[in-house]
C-alpha cells in the first residue's frame, strides 16, 4: 500500500502512526522524505506493508528527478494507493496528484489529513465534495496522523480492501531498510530541525561504519555529512564545533532509544560540490530506484 501526496501533507507522520514506530523522519519543512521507505505493521492475523514516498512537487536537479521517479514507481506494485491531502489548505485538488492516481490500476483512498487543525469541521464537507468529483475514490476519510483520529478506522478499511497474500516479511519486522539507512535519516532529521534556509536540502548523510562492541557494550557509528558549499559546512560545524556537537547529541539520544544500547556517534562534514546534480554522487549516497 502506497502513501502519496504533495510535500508536507503528513505522509511520513502517517506512516509512523500506522506502523506504530518511528521509521520516517518528519519536519515541518517540505521535501523531507527523499527515498521510498517501507513500513510493516503486523496485526494478529494480517501483515500490512506500507510504502512512504517523496512528495509530488517541483524539486530541481537529478535529485528531484530521482524523487519524482521514486514516487511514481512506488505505485507499480501496490494493491492500494492512499492519497494524503492537507485538509488545512483551501486549494483545489492538485492536478499532478490526480493524474498520478489515474495511471495506477490499484484502488485508492483519499485521506484528508490534519483535521485536528481544522476548527470548523463543516469546512471538510466542501473539501470532500471537491475530491469526490475529480477521482473515483473507494473511500474519502478525514484523519489526523498527529493525534491518531480515525487512524484505527483507516487500518480496518485497509485490511478490508487489500487482497490476501502470504506474509512478505518476518512477523517481527517493521521495515526492510538497513540500520545504516535509519542512522543517516536520524542525523538528517536533526539537521532539518537545527539549521535553516538552504542547508538541510543540500545535505546528504553516509554512514561509514556501524560496529557493535561488547566491552563496553555499545554501537560505534561513524558518518559523514556532505554539503555543497564551504559556507554550508561552516554553518553545520558552527562556532567552535557547537552546531555539529548539538546535531550529534540529539541524534545519539534518539539512536540509543531506538537500538536500546549506548551509542557513540562520530560525525564529520565534507564538501561535495553540486552533488544533487551528480548521478554518481546520488548513487554513492544511496539514492537508488527500487522496483
Amino acid at each position: 500500500m502506497a502513501l502519496i501526496g504533495r510535500p508536507n501533507a503528513g505522509k511520513s507522520t502517517l506512516l509512523n502512526r500506522l506502523v506504530g514506530e518511528k521509521l520516517a523522519i518528519v519536519s515541518p519543512r517540505p521535501q523531507t522524505t527523499r527515498n521510498r521507505i517501507t513500513g510493516i505493521r503486523n496485526l494478529p492475523s494480517t501483515q500490512i506493508v506500507f510504502v512512504d514516498t517523496p512528495g509530488l512537487g517541483p524539486v530541481a536537479g537529478k535529485l528531484g528527478e530521482f524523487m519524482a521517479r521514486t514516487a511514481e514507481r512506488a505505485l507499480e506494485d501496490v494493491d492500494l494507493v492512499c492519497a494524503v491531502v492537507d485538509a488545512t489548505e483551501r486549494t483545489d485538488p492538485d492536478s499532478r496528484l490526480v493524474e498520478t492516481l489515474r495511471v495506477s490500476a490499484a484502488p485508492s483512498f483519499c485521506l484528508l489529513n490534519k483535521v485536528d487543525a481544522v476548527a470548523a469541521k463543516a469546512r471538510l464537507l466542501p473539501l470532500i465534495d471537491r475530491w469526490r468529483a475529480v477521482h473515483p475514490f473507494r473511500e474519502i476519510l478525514p484523519i489526523s496522523a498527529r493525534d491518531g483520529s480515525n487512524c484505527d478506522r483507516l487500518l480496518d478499511l485497509i485490511v478490508a480492501t487489500l487482497p490476501e497474500h502470504p506474509a512478505y516479511f518476518p512477523l517481527d519486522a517493521t521495515s526492510d531498510q538497513p540500520e545504516t539507512f535509519y542512522v543517516a535519516e536520524v542525523v538528517r532529521e536533526k539537521i532539518f530541525h537545527l539549521t535553516h534556509e538552504e542547508v538541510p536540502y543540500a545535505v546528504a548523510v553516509r554512514v561509514e561504519s556501524l560496529t557493535e562492541r561488547t566491552r563496553p557494550e555499545r554501537l560505534d557509528i561513524r558518518a559523514t555529512i556532505f554539503v555543497e558549499r564551504d559556507s554550508q559546512k561552516g554553518i553545520l560545524i558552527g562556532r567552535g564545533g557547537a552546531m555539529l556537537k548539538r546535531i550529534g547529541t540529539d541524534a545519539r539520544r534518539e539512536l540509543e532509544a531506538f537500538f536500546g544500547i549506548q551509542v557513540f556517534l562520530g560525525l564529520t562534514v565534507q564538501v561535495r560540490r553540486a552533488w544533487r546534480k551528480d548521478e554518481r554522487a546520488l548513487r554513492e549516497f544511496g539514492f537508488r530506484l527500487t522496483s
